[in-house]
């Protein structure tokens, strides 16, 4: 992208020649090199993507294939050496394992003949009979193509040729057409091989489309909550705070318990016997630990923070005031969300395409696997920072165009005729000026969450080995620092941005601004924003533990057969990433304010020469929040003096 101006000017002869902190009518493109870097590095993800058109074949594991090279559901063309190869299975769109009962893992693939068929067995064949009353009556064939059914049982070969008997009855698996057994001894003994382990792609897939249902319901759900909690924020009062904290206690607290009741009930259950009922246990444990130490947590933070929150109703008051100057802020998370799901399914699809990009080798017995080409491996590693690196640029977008109209709104001096479309005037000096500097801060975030990847993978790595305490602790201590790195540049990017918008500088340049303001105006409102932020990051809280609470209640039913763990942690993602979205518009709204605030301070005086941007309103709020700060600290320093004077008079004594 290119920038279509060099200078906005209101008149070329009042070009300012020093910056100055104001929302600047002058402007310029900043970043332009790293904009370029952008263009180039999406120019390699674009031929990605045409490469795995070419040469993947996403088809294979999306509708299955057999043991001889053949798609099912699809007419194939035939591998050299391969003499089963190249049948046309347009009718057989199930793939049948023949020893489902018995499969094996070998080398990171299932040691296992698949199968094409038209149909899966619903009930138990115990005999060749069987099986070959089937194929007559339904068309589905279950032992090897070269067999004849007429000779399933006269065949010497029907042992090696036919399943394993006798034959489990099977379903059909969503999505992947995968005969699926479904008696509790064998389906456990299926899923802890296919699922869990040969490929971790297979075990998310699976767990999602098993409880498809169940999920959808609590996406919906999820979105019905964030919805209310944006509009409790939206006309937030003492009585909904006091309420909401008190919901969200009651949610830490039932959580909580379910979960240490459901490992309890598991315990006791005669069921434990199988895989799936012993996985859902170790994890419903997990669960339980890791709720339990955050509702801890919390409880100890709103206990001391509890006195706080009347002068928390006041800043969301006058945070909704700055958003009825643009409501439409309120709606910007749903085309962020949007634009961010379009993203990632493309994303996963050639993810899909790379990971099935493969040479067809004929094994022994006439077999076919496919071998992954060579560089697939970077391809991946590459397509992985496209994935950070593009999703954080779509979010820093969506953080910009937000500051920009905040901005924009508060530096007017009419505050009863607000300025009109600031969203859209946002949105175009983004797009014309300022999208080098969005890629810059958000290349910064790939490079500190890449390392953390790699970090937590080689602790999980150790975490077989014996002896790798010490090792185990450092990398658990670099992935706290990335961790905290990362939560600092998320911070310090929405403050670069906001800076931006104000003046039209560079990314650094607007960062060290940022920095040095805010650490001279910190006093003021510091603690303020801080509750702030952590109110709506307890609203996130409460979306997650109503949405968990209903997901432990749904899966809980089919927990013989089925391994939630997966599907669960990912409804309590897609909770908080979904709460985030609406509710990070306060966020950013109130960041973005307070940075106003304190330019605010620092080029004006309140006289009639240079008065304040600022309304009364949050004139008087400060003043009030400054009072309370100082009584406080006050009261604080005299209890200490009285400390010190008690122990001095008893050491006199």
């Amino acid at each position: 992208m290119h920038c279509l101006g060099a200078e906005y000017l209101v008149s070329a002869e009042e070009a300012p020649r020093q910056r100055e902190w104001r929302p600047q009518i002058y402007r310029k493109c900043t970043d332009t090199a790293w904009l370029f870097l952008f263009f180039l590095f999406w120019t390699g993800l674009v031929f990605i993507m045409g490469y795995s058109v070419v040469a993947g074949a996403a088809g294979r594991l999306l509708f299955g294939y057999d043991s001889f090279g053949n798609v099912c559901g699809k007419k194939n063309s035939p591998v050299e050496g391969a003499p089963l190869s190249g049948q046309d299975m347009t009718l057989k769109k199930h793939v049948f394992f023949m020893n489902s009962c018995n499969l094996k893992v070998k080398g990171m693939r299932l040691d296992r003949t698949a199968l094409c068929v038209s149909s899966c067995p619903e009930e138990q064949l115990d005999s060749l009979e069987d099986v070959q009353l089937f194929a007559n009556t339904s068309g589905s064939f279950l032992c090897v193509y070269s067999l004849n059914s007429f000779n399933y049982t006269h065949s010497p070969k029907a042992d090696s040729l036919c399943p394993r008997l006798p034959v489990p009855p099977s379903k059909s698996f969503p999505l992947f057409n995968r005969c699926i057994p479904q008696t509790p001894e064998c389906y456990s003994l299926f899923a802890s091989v296919w699922i869990n382990d040969v490929d971790t792609l297979h075990r998310i897939l699976s767990g999602i489309m098993s409880g498809r249902d169940t999920i959808l319901g609590l996406c919906i759900l999820t979105l019905a909550l964030s919805l209310a909690m944006m509009f409790t924020f939206r006309f937030i009062t003492t009585l909904l705070v006091n309420i909401f904290i008190s919901l969200v206690i009651l949610g830490l607290l039932f959580v909580c318990g379910v979960l240490w009741w459901l490992y309890y009930d598991y315990t006791n259950d005669l069921s434990i016997e199988l895989d799936t009922e012993r996985e859902n246990m170790k994890c419903v444990l997990g669960f339980a630990i890791v709720s339990t130490g955050i509702t801890a947590v919390l409880l100890v933070l709103i206990f001391v923070l509890r006195k706080r929150i009347k002068l928390t109703v006041e800043l969301f008051q006058i945070t909704n005031k700055a958003i009825s100057s643009a409501p439409f802020l309120l709606f910007q998370p749903l085309w962020t969300f949007a634009i961010l799901i379009f993203f990632w399914v493309l994303w996963v699809a050639v993810l899909l395409s790379l990971g099935t990009a493969g040479a067809a080798q004929v094994m022994e017995g006439g077999q076919v696997e496919y071998k992954p080409l060579s560089g697939i491996r970077y391809m991946w590693c590459y397509h992985l920072i496209g994935l950070i690196w593009t999703s954080e640029f779509i979010l820093a977008c969506q953080q910009m165009t937000i500051a920009g109209a905040v901005v924009t709104c508060y530096f007017n001096r009419s505050k009863n005729d607000p300025p009109d479309r600031p969203i859209l005037s946002s949105l175009s000096i983004l797009f014309f000026y300022h999208q080098g500097t969005v890629v810059k801060g958000s290349f910064l975030i790939p490079v500190v969450r890449i390392p953390r990847i790699i970090v937590m993978y080689m602790q999980n790595a150790l975490k077989e080995q014996q002896h790798g305490a010490l090792s185990r602790y450092l990398f658990r201590c670099c992935y706290c620092c990335f961790w905290c790195l990362d939560k600092y540049l998320l911070h310090l990017n929405q403050n670069a941005y906001t800076t931006t918008a104000i003046n039209g500088t560079d990314f650094c340049t607007s960062a060290k601004d940022a920095f040095k303001i805010l650490s001279k105006n910190s006093s003021h409102f510091t603690s303020i924003n801080c509750f702030g932020d952590f109110i709506i990051f307890l609203g996130k809280v409460l979306v997650v533990c109503f949405t968990v609470f209903g997901g432990l209640m749904a899966f809980n039913y089919n927990r013989a057969f089925q391994v939630w763990a997966v599907p669960l942690l990912l409804v309590a993602f897609f909770a908080y990433l979904v709460a985030h979205s609406f509710l990070s518009v306060f966020e950013t709204v109130l960041d973005a304010l307070f940075l106003c605030f304190a330019v605010d301070l620092e080029t004006n005086d309140g006289s009639s020469e240079k008065p304040y941007f600022m309304d009364q309103e949050f004139l008087s709020f400060v003043k009030r929040s400054n009072k309370l700060n100082n009584a406080r600290a006050r009261q604080d320093e005299h209890s200490l003096r009285n400390d010190e004077g008690t122990e001095l008079q008893a050491v006199a004594r």
